[in-house]
């Protein structure tokens, strides 16, 4: 008999009366980190499932019913919201509206807030004061900005008071389609050119001066510097102002209320106008639930379509 086993008998007895080996705590590192990780995304997502997808699912919900608040009745439907979607004689009127409004207004504010960035982006005295000018009407309410342009856009306001100094009879410019459509935007353009003007400012601040240096050796035009330099290395930029303008203006709603209430006609009755006025003026829940599902379907395929239209002239998305 060897020695071990002959002092295994006191072995056990020790190891019977000693404790087990230590447990791991359960709060390790890791679970610390990521126990701390989600407290600070669970707001977030109280937020999104509160505010946007339970929203999304009643109105989906809706969509298939009929709810007249006045009138105290709900009822199922069934599809014919969706069968009133499809014979509207007026959606194609107001699909065109926002189709012309969105058009305009990506053509205006994103070539100007680009412009602006441009001439801003240097050093120079009264540089921040243009700067602060130009970004002041982003943080001014929007029904106060409006009021003074609907001031301004009247028959006798002050814009035709200026025409008239130079002897040009102004329109009534919220009285006529065209007009009213190009004062809509105009008002639209001015109050958030801004935000896009700041966005543009900060990404031709990141382009290194050197590549400007070496294209001007090489005799570079501006127009060169501009298309070979400036717009690839500030595209990720560009596709974000981009995304943030269509989706703005499938959501503008102030000046419109404000300014002209969708009209004269259906001129600037855009979607988003419109489900108000099924929703809340003519208390048609259910129809108006359907056109906001159509909102949000072309909304998610125009930002789709641009997310994968990027891998084309984003170059440098890092």
């Amino acid at each position: 008999m060897s020695l071990i086993d002959k002092v295994s008998p006191a072995r056990e007895t020790t190891r019977a009366g000693e404790r087990g080996p230590k447990r791991a705590p359960f709060l390790t590192s890791r679970r610390r980190d990521a126990l701390t990780g989600y407290a600070f995304i669970t707001p977030q997502l109280l937020g999104i499932v509160g505010f946007v997808l339970f929203p999304l699912a009643l109105v989906f919900y809706y969509s298939f019913n009929e709810w007249n608040v006045l009138a105290g009745t709900f009822k199922s439907v069934g599809g014919a919201n969706y069968e009133k979607l499809l014979a509207d004689p007026q959606l194609p009127s107001v699909l065109a509206a926002t189709t012309v409004f969105s058009i305009c207004l990506v053509g205006i504010n994103i070539p100007l807030a680009l412009l602006l960035a441009v001439l801003l982006n240097r050093q120079g005295k009264g540089i921040t004061v243009f700067r602060t000018i130009f970004f002041s009407p982003v943080v001014v309410s929007v029904v106060a900005w409006t009021l003074v342009w609907g001031f301004m856009l009247q028959d006798n306001g002050g814009i035709n008071g200026i025409l008239q100094t130079f002897g040009i009879t102004g329109p009534n410019w919220l009285r006529t389609g065209p007009t009213a459509m190009a004062a809509v935007v105009t008002t639209y353009v001015f109050k958030n050119v801004g935000l896009n003007m700041v966005l543009f400012l900060a990404a031709l601040q990141g382009v290194p001066s050197e590549l400007y240096e070496a294209a001007k050796v090489d005799g570079a035009t501006r127009w060169v510097l501009l298309r070979r330099i400036t717009l690839p290395l500030i595209s990720p930029t560009l596709l974000l102002t981009i995304i943030i303008t269509i989706v703005g203006s499938l959501q503008a709603f102030a000046q419109i209320a404000v300014l002209t209430q969708g009209g004269p006609g259906l001129s600037t009755t855009v979607l988003v106008y419109y489900v108000f006025q099924q929703a809340f003026e003519f208390h048609h829940f259910g129809y108006g639930s359907t056109l906001s599902l159509l909102l949000f379907v072309i909304v998610l395929v125009l930002t789709v379509v641009q997310w994968q239209m990027r891998k084309k002239w984003v170059f440098h998305e890092n």
